[in-house]
């Protein structure tokens, strides 16, 4: 899907490590959330309270999911599951556009 139609859209953004990351949470009409973001190069561990699954929009990271011990590359068009409650570490060599959806 290439666009979202009938939500709302929170003002204020979430940017987190000085400004290297940010999005914007969109709220639709069923309760559901996602947020609409952008990385520039960096590392960075998000904590998560709810399930949720990253879609790269643009760009390209590394991801190293909890349980793992090996970093996983995503490009482009793949996306990737995140348990709740966890913790999760990304490495972003060029910028990354994504779309994260909340799936609780």
């Amino acid at each position: 899907m290439s666009e979202f139609t009938d939500v709302s859209v929170v003002k204020k953004a979430n940017v987190y490590f000085d400004g290297k990351v940010n999005s914007r949470t969109l709220c639709f009409a069923d309760g559901s959330k996602k947020t609409l973001g952008f990385m520039l190069p960096g590392e960075y561990t998000f904590n998560t309270a709810a399930p949720e699954l990253m879609e790269i929009l643009s760009g390209e990271l590394q991801v190293l999911l909890p349980g793992n011990d090996a970093w996983q590359n995503i490009a482009s068009g793949e996306s990737f599951p995140v348990p709740g409650n966890a913790q999760f570490s990304v490495k972003v060599s060029h910028f990354c556009d994504y779309c994260c959806s909340f799936l609780d």
